[in-house]
């Protein structure tokens, strides 16, 4: 796994929209530092990423990045309690035809 990505994973879940300027700017540094396309290893340990909300729009870039991956991360459905960006992940593979 590159350095990149072990320390996006390392700083834990995005922030809630509670989160200050300068904590929301370091982890928008550290995800737009990733270089595309992600490994199958990368794409799931950044499944840990998702935090509650969208973070000022950063759980989209974060999203966005996991499906740059070779395969789609999540195989099968999360279930209703699982977190919203996870569910979002499996329906928008399932919606493309790429589970079933």
């Amino acid at each position: 796994m590159r350095a990149e990505v072990r320390a996006f994973v390392a700083a834990g879940p995005l922030p809630d929209w509670d989160a200050d300027e300068e904590e929301t700017d370091r982890r928008d540094r550290q995800l737009r530092a990733i270089a595309r396309p992600v490994t199958a290893v990368e794409a799931r340990a950044l499944l840990t990423c998702f935090g509650p909300d969208d973070c000022y729009g950063l759980a989209w870039s974060l999203l966005h990045l996991v499906e740059t991956g070779p395969d789609p991360v999540l195989t099968a459905d999360p279930g209703p309690d699982a977190n919203a960006w996870h569910r979002r992940l499996f329906l928008r593979a399932a919606n493309a035809g790429l589970v079933p």
